[in-house]
């Protein structure tokens, strides 16, 4: 019998904990959701991308010597619904997303494409991570 509840609470012990497996699936749907950003700016999809913005969205644009710039939610959907589909090559349609930390209802982002790197802050609201805010940094 004491072999028994060895085992058992070593199995408890080594078993992935909830917050982990929370963890896991929050990175997973802030990947998602800042993929789906950056793919509805390529395309030129104003509802895709609009899907991922959280209401008080704020984006500060640095770009060398340049005075920054910002642009609210409706003004970046209002962009990519006029341009339409991103004046790029396909082959720089690319990007690499990494999350950097999720605390509790709060994330942090980074994306990095071939012109520019976003650095995000998301929320999760009523269950869903919405971009709200973007400091961009363009690299030409």
């Amino acid at each position: 019998m004491k072999h028994v509840l060895v085992a058992f609470a070593l199995s408890l012990a080594f078993q992935p904990s909830a917050p982990a497996q929370v963890q896991t699936s929050d990175s997973a749907a802030i990947r998602a959701t800042v993929i789906n950003y950056i793919e509805a700016y390529y395309a030129g999809d104003a509802a895709r991308i609009q899907a991922t913005l959280h209401p008080h969205y704020l984006k500060h644009v640095i770009h060398g010597a340049i005075p920054m710039r910002e642009r609210t939610g409706e003004q970046m959907v209002q962009s990519v619904r006029r341009n339409g589909p991103a004046d790029l090559p396909p082959g720089e349609k690319t990007e690499q997303v990494s999350v950097m930390d999720v605390s509790g209802e709060i994330a942090s982002a980074k994306l990095v494409t071939p012109h520019w790197v976003d650095y995000m802050t998301l929320e999760k609201v009523n269950g869903d991570w919405k971009i709200l805010s973007v400091v961009q940094r363009i690299d030409n």
